[in-house]
């Protein structure tokens, strides 16, 4: 499709830009009125009728004029989309709309889940940090009584896991003092992934049989390595009911199947993965959501991780009818996922 003519795109984006801003179907007056098109209503409605051939708009009416289809709207994100960057106030003011409480990570995500959805007025989807990617700062273990030891695990990203384990052996004060400073020298700065591995390395090594202590260490260390999976937080779930036109029972229960679906966090997470295996913004429209229950919604999503770190640590973005004013919605989740990014580099 990117052999439009310049006539057909003008027209494509006159006809997108009316029906985002107004939801209904766009005539060939409308276009030359509002959009300074110099050409007559006929020769505009010739290139919608060969722009509708190409599949890129739809007639939803007899007599009515035309929408643009999943496919138009895919080439006017990818081919006519203008995305203006943010002046330096408008950074100042999201920033203070944003209040994230960077010494919390876990509730730096949900505010900034929460806050996204309110900006965009549609439902934000925020993908933590997998453990399994994320880099171990720092590892400790306390005593809670015998028997029992809480292990607590920092990670560069600032999430914090504990963990209740159990020991058969009693270890003092001093031991854990040794095991805590040998697992920092081994570990610290590998990412969860590559912890595990170290850590069955060396308790294959032969040596190890013979040093009690750092056997006993990379024992604990195993029992203290958190589940890799991510945690999906939902924010303005809600937002999606504002889509249901005139309670119409059809699409009622259309609903109650996407939230269905939105419970299968799961699901949303494997979506947003895809994110990753691409640099920038990616907009899913429609069917390319490959969720049925989203075949009438977009997804706009980016990564996330630490500034001046190459690696996406997590993923974040918003649902929302393809009928969406784009331009705000990209603007805002790339801005949200930088936000973030910076809260988790000063960590």
């Amino acid at each position: 499709m990117s052999d439009l003519n310049n006539r057909a795109r003008k027209i494509l984006n006159a006809v997108v830009h009316e029906y985002l801003a107004t939801g209904d179907a766009v005539g060939s007056r409308t276009v030359t009125r509002r959009y300074g098109i110099d050409l007559s209503p006929a020769t505009v409605r010739n290139v919608m009728s060969d722009l509708e051939e190409a599949g890129l708009l739809k007639q939803p009416h007899t007599s009515a004029g035309r929408v643009p289809t999943d496919q138009g709207l895919r080439f006017f994100v990818d081919s006519l989309l203008k995305v203006r960057s943010l002046s330096d106030k408008e950074r100042v003011d999201l920033s203070q709309r944003y209040q994230i409480p960077g010494d919390d990570i876990d509730a730096t995500m949900r505010e900034a889940a929460n806050v996204l959805a309110e900006l965009s007025t549609h439902t934000a989807v925020l993908v933590t940090p997998r453990s399994d990617t994320d880099v171990l700062e720092h590892v400790e273990f306390m005593r809670l009584r015998e028997g029992q030891l809480l292990a607590v695990l920092v990670a560069k990203s600032g999430q914090v896991s504990n963990k209740i384990i159990t020991t058969a052996d009693s270890v003092t004060g001093e031991e854990l003092e040794r095991i805590h400073n040998y697992l920092n020298e081994i570990l610290k700065g590998l990412t969860l992934d590559e912890v595990r591995l170290r850590v069955q390395k060396e308790l294959a090594d032969e040596r190890t049989q013979y040093q009690a202590l750092e056997k006993k260490a990379l024992e604990l260390s195993q029992k203290a390595l958190p589940d890799p999976a991510s945690e999906v937080i939902v924010s303005g779930q809600a937002r999606l009911l504002e889509s249901i036109a005139g309670g119409d029972p059809a699409q009622v229960e259309k609903m109650k199947g996407l939230f269905r679906r939105l419970e299968e966090k799961r699901v949303l997470a494997e979506l947003l993965d895809r994110t990753q295996r691409a640099e920038g913004i990616r907009v899913f429209i429609g069917a390319e959501t490959n969720i049925s229950e989203l075949a009438d919604f977009t997804i706009v999503a980016t990564t996330y991780g630490a500034e001046g770190d190459s690696r996406a640590l997590g993923t974040l973005g918003v649902i929302g009818p393809t009928r969406m004013n784009y331009s705000k919605v990209i603007t805002l989740v790339d801005f949200t996922a930088q936000l973030i990014s910076g809260v988790i580099a000063k960590r």
